[in-house]
């Protein structure tokens, strides 16, 4: 708890949680009450330059700790409160998603707790993360004696039980470096939520995460793309750049600053071209040691354009590459959903789909009440997402005891066989 802040007086019955999103652009906190009836509404954001955060990475502890306690403190102050705990979002390179099946014997006799407890504690002996670190180990759908997707096995009688896991993981040290961060700044570490797990909560629908999506976050240095079937995250790819990398270029090619360039970029750029940016004239202030004396050129709106769309147009090729590899575009999927701070693009939605030969739409956070207007793009979907996330009270194998039992495993490419199947069949 943070000196010098008065204590809120919580309402009874509400569950404050707070979620911090660590970017390579900003450092972002949101403070949100959950009701007895699951309303949650937003009670204060905060947000902060990023200093220390390379491609998703953490390069400078020192300058990520002080962002990260300005963004917290600023949320407090807005929320009228003190917090102790964060849900933290993890979005660098190295994640990776895997579906596994564990299976018992039970002779026949009707399911009880016992049984399911038994069995998901067996789950989690199950995990192998081939030396990465797990961040979710998660039962989705229950098999009784072979038939599939059942929800809620207490009570049916079979002669063997098993559950769908799913994991995902990520390398090791990253991850503790954001936890060593964060605890830097005195916040406990609720749970390190992999970014398209969240964000897939905040502006994916259940009905497209069951038929078939993929989630294109546009981040500053990362781009993560991941492929929702079934319900369930089942790819995950990244790809070392993002909207940062535009901001860079439109710098270089104009002679400008940084702050200068991400501002051309937010006020006139476009993915879009049309007749009339050759005609539209843009004050471009150069790099000087004397600012004073620094005379501004002068360049067309098709030109801050076109050095926009060539970068576009690489990174539309790897993320066309990705979602190739990762089965989209065959019999899984059938739109893309674009979200993140370089979604915020003017005309980004009809470039995509324009190169990606799919529909296209730009996912925004939803389901939060009293969200500030300037949270409310796509660009915060992530930290929205860990809000829906934390409420959502999951279930994770980690907690559990490891258990004797005798136990079956399926690797986790035979249930993402059968959820493509499944999927192809639907058509």
């Amino acid at each position: 708890m943070r000196a010098g802040q008065d204590r809120r007086v919580q309402p009874r019955g509400e569950k404050l949680i707070t979620a911090l999103d660590i970017g390579s652009w900003k450092v972002s906190a949101l403070i949100a009450s959950q009701s007895e009836g699951g309303e949650m509404t937003v009670l204060g954001t905060g947000q902060r330059e990023s200093r220390g955060v390379r491609r998703g990475y953490i390069a400078d502890m020192a300058a990520t700790e002080i962002a990260v306690r300005e963004a917290v403190e600023q949320a407090e102050r807005i929320a009228g409160t003190n917090i102790e705990d964060v849900w933290v979002s993890f979005s660098a390179g190295g994640l990776v998603s895997d579906l596994a099946s564990v299976e018992v014997e039970l002779g026949g006799h009707r399911i009880e707790q016992e049984d399911i407890d038994e069995l998901l504690a067996a789950g989690k002996s199950s995990i192998d993360p081939h030396g990465r670190m797990v961040l979710h180990a998660q039962p989705t759908l229950y098999t009784l004696d072979g038939l599939q997707g059942v929800k809620k096995p207490l009570g049916l009688h079979a002669d063997r039980l098993g559950v769908d896991i799913h994991v995902v993981a990520a390398d090791g040290s990253p991850v503790r470096n954001l936890d060593l961060c964060v605890r830097s700044a005195h916040l406990e570490v609720k749970s390190i939520v992999a970014s398209p797990v969240a964000t897939g909560m905040a502006c994916l629908s259940d009905e497209e995460r069951e038929l078939g999506v993929a989630l294109v976050e546009l981040g500053a240095g990362v781009t993560n793309v991941s492929l929702f079937c079934g319900g369930l995250l089942v790819g995950l790819a990244s790809i070392p750049f993002g909207a940062a990398d535009i901001t860079d270029d439109i710098a270089s090619a104009f002679g400008t600053r940084r702050s200068q360039a991400e501002r051309m970029k937010c006020f006139f750029g476009s993915a879009t071209a049309s007749p009339r940016d050759n005609h539209e004239m843009i004050e471009v202030a150069p790099i000087s040691a004397e600012e004073d004396a620094a005379e501004t050129t002068r360049i067309t709106r098709a030109q801050l354009i076109a050095v926009i769309r060539q970068r576009l147009e690489h990174l539309m090729g790897e993320i066309a590459k990705a979602l190739k590899e990762l089965g989209f575009g065959g019999p899984v999927g059938r739109q893309v959903v674009l979200t993140g701070g370089g979604a915020e693009l003017k005309g980004i939605a009809d470039y995509a789909q324009g190169n990606l030969g799919r529909a296209v739409r730009v996912g925004r956070p939803r389901g939060l009440a009293g969200i500030p207007d300037a949270h409310s793009g796509p660009a915060f979907a992530t930290l929205a997402g860990l809000i829906h996330f934390a409420a959502s009270d999951p279930v994770d194998l980690r907690a559990l005891s490891s258990t004797d039992q005798t136990i079956v495993k399926a690797p986790g490419s035979a249930l993402l066989s059968r959820l493509i199947s499944a999927f192809r069949t639907s058509y």
